[in-house]
């Protein structure tokens, strides 16, 4: 079980990609699940793995309060792990798989985790930790083997997992932690000093809570605006119409957030006429359009005009038709 449940979170993370999670915010989580502890040898009087302690799948639950910089997470924790006794061993006896007594340890730590994958969706990280533990074991035995004490010591511990967004607030997730205390020092009822370590490994569920929310995407950008504006006019007029004169105010708008643009301005007829006759209306209408972006602000060598008469309709028609849409003078805001 130890290798599925460290192959189980060294995968799970490995399928996330770098990115930044929840920036400047503290949070707090809770956490528990089902933990193995590894076989406790301890030495007596000198003499290596005279007492051997096999326990059965215990728990391991505790809390954390932390604080997010993006990446990189600091957190304190407290944590209990406790688990039965399955078989002890004294001086090579071994005193069957009756109820023998249990083992706990209680840890205060501060760990170090680097994130990785978005913060909108499933997030890995890794990390450790290091503090202080009390391991406490109570055995039955004989004096030379019962044993009814405690000890604090140094202890450090991996941590690894995933964990996913449920709210704008609340995440979940599953952690793989090995931990181990180191020179675990034990006293039995016969006086007899018990030197040895206490290793786990768990897999915990974590439910958390995020004082600061994820920011929010930044709002798309406004579309760039037009670069082409089609003014229209009655038959045989040059004059802007105030709907005309509407769209020229949008066009001058729009090269004024654009910069520095070079303005091209056509003028434009339907097929009514002369082809020369049509050629100096399409000029009239393109310089009324140009004297009204000048009047409103832009400058004259900044806008060229040119007449097409009726060669470039919008919609094809045939000679002598009064078509409106021809009638027109188009503004190319060319950058």
């Amino acid at each position: 079980m130890r290798k599925f449940v460290l192959g189980l979170a060294m995968a799970s993370t490995a399928i996330a990609t770098p990115a930044l999670a929840r920036d400047n915010a503290w949070y707090v989580q809770i956490e528990g699940g089902p933990m193995i502890v590894e076989d406790m040898r301890f030495d007596i009087s000198g003499l290596s793995n005279q007492n051997v302690l096999s326990t059965k799948t215990g728990y391991d639950f505790g809390g954390v309060v932390g604080y997010d910089f993006g990446m990189f997470r600091l957190e304190a924790e407290g944590s209990y792990r406790r688990a039965n006794a399955d078989e002890y061993s004294v001086n090579g006896v071994s005193l069957g798989r009756s109820s023998v007594g249990h083992v706990d340890a209680l840890s205060f730590m501060v760990n170090g985790l680097v994130d990785f994958g978005p913060d909108d969706g499933l997030q890995g990280f890794v990390g450790g930790g290091a503090g202080v533990a009390r391991v406490k074991a109570q055995l039955n035995g004989n004096p030379n083997g019962a044993v009814n004490d405690s000890h604090s010591s140094f202890a450090w511990q991996l941590l690894a997992g995933v964990r996913a967004p449920i709210s704008s607030h609340w995440d979940a997730g599953i952690e793989y932690r090995f931990f181990n205390a180191q020179n675990v020092r034990l006293v039995t009822l016969g006086g007899r000093e018990m030197d040895g370590r206490f290793r786990s490994h768990s897999l915990l569920g974590t439910l958390t809570y995020n004082f600061g929310m994820a920011p929010p995407p930044p709002p798309p950008p406004p579309p760039p605006p037009a670069k082409t504006y089609i003014v229209f006019f009655d038959f045989d007029k040059s004059n802007l119409t105030a709907e005309a004169q509407s769209t020229v105010t949008e066009a001058v708008s729009a090269a004024k957030t654009l910069g520095s643009v070079r303005i091209m301005v056509t003028g434009h007829t339907d097929t009514v006429g002369s082809d020369r006759y049509n050629q100096a209306l399409s000029i009239r209408r393109a310089t009324s359009v140009k004297e009204e972006m000048v009047r409103q602000g832009l400058g004259a060598d900044s806008i060229a005009i040119e007449g097409k008469s009726f060669h470039d309709p919008l919609v094809p028609t045939g000679p002598g038709v009064r078509e409106p849409k021809n009638r027109r003078a188009v503004i190319d805001l060319g950058g």
